[in-house]
């Protein structure tokens, strides 16, 4: 069924428009009223080569905005083949994920996650590329299809940054020879990998992004402030890679990890959206899943933006639903940031 469609498509496609030509011709040769000089000829004339040409404008209008809403819906089902939504639960954690575009016809962005268990522990990738439409997916894909097999092959965490690394490099080589660009070489990616142990110890790799909140009843705070490595892209990583303890998930806690767009977010008078003051707003009266925290989260930002945020937005909740330790002690085992590392603005 859908193969004749098709044809019959174009058939019509190009009969529509042949048809209103036909009839304009056909008018002006056979009628005699085209053939006569007075006023009431050339109205009538004018009406029938106006109404040809509305058609014909008509006509390619819902032509272009079929084609469109198919480019839209093949550009959206790769994304969401590449960008796939995690289970609710992995591996005792519940996990909730969300995106908010800035541009409301956009299917295609920049942003990346990924949850995955492993035997060395769940571990969690968050980034945020420069740029977005294909070009931003071939980057988001490289670098996803890189971790999917990192996690669970490597059991440093390092070494899986590492890995990310070399495949961004590979794809920004195969970019700049398959499709020469300046802007190739200014490209950067900004990642977080996480760690969460069975013990429910976290352990962390940040280049350039935002650093995650811990969420523990209704406090809310950094799960550190040193110093991120600088993004990917621009600058080899340090030979040293060793992940930073950030102390201990206990059961009932969240890590809420988000792109820049979160918290660069501006309401009319230019003020800037406070993600904490959300986050523990919306765990204030009672406990909250995941899910419900991704959605009260995401409609705040909607409301502080007027419906319009300037950037895109991606959400990660994870919220430790298995027993772990009553006394893990957490801390950070770095000083705070002085110079904080550039995030993407795109």
């Amino acid at each position: 069924m859908f193969g004749i469609r098709r044809p019959l498509r174009r058939a019509l496609s190009l009969g529509l428009p042949t048809a209103w030509g036909a009839l304009a011709i056909t008018y002006k040769l056979s009628c005699p009223l085209a053939r006569q000089d007075g006023l009431l000829a050339r109205i009538v004339t004018s009406a029938v080569f106006f109404a040809v040409g509305t058609g014909l404008i008509l006509h390619m209008r819902q032509a272009l905005v079929r084609e469109l809403k198919q480019a839209r819906r093949v550009a959206g089902a790769a994304q969401s083949v590449v960008l796939r939504p995690p289970p609710p639960r992995v591996d005792g954690l519940n996990v909730a994920a969300a995106q908010l575009s800035a541009d409301r016809g956009a299917s295609v962005g920049g942003d990346l996650y990924e949850v995955i268990a492993t035997e060395h522990g769940v571990r969690v990738v968050m980034g945020d590329v420069r740029g977005h439409g294909l070009p931003a997916l071939g980057t988001v894909a490289a670098l996803l299809g890189s971790f999917r097999e990192a996690a669970h092959d490597e059991h440093d965490l390092g070494r899986v940054l590492r890995r990310l690394e070399r495949a961004l490099e590979r794809h920004l080589r195969e970019r700049a020879r398959d499709t020469p660009d300046a802007t190739v070489a200014e490209e950067f990616v900004t990642v977080l990998v996480l760690e969460i142990r069975e013990d429910g110890e976290l352990h962390v790799l940040n280049c350039g992004h935002p650093w995650p909140y811990l969420l523990s009843g209704t406090s809310v705070r950094a799960l550190s402030r040193a110093d991120p490595l600088p993004p990917l892209g621009p600058f080899p990583l340090p030979v040293d890679l060793s992940p930073m303890s950030c102390g201990r998930l206990l059961r009932g806690e969240s890590v809420v990890l988000f792109t820049d767009g979160a918290e660069d977010a501006r309401d009319t008078g230019g003020r800037f959206f406070s993600l904490p003051e959300s986050l523990a707003k919306a765990a204030h009266d009672h406990p909250v899943s995941p899910q419900q925290m991704q959605r009260t989260i995401l409609a705040a930002l909607l409301r502080h933006t007027a419906g319009r945020p300037t950037d895109d937005i991606a959400l990660l909740v994870l919220e430790n639903g298995r027993g772990c330790g009553p006394s893990g002690a957490r801390g950070t085992a770095r000083p705070a940031t002085t110079h904080p590392q550039p995030t993407t603005h795109r």
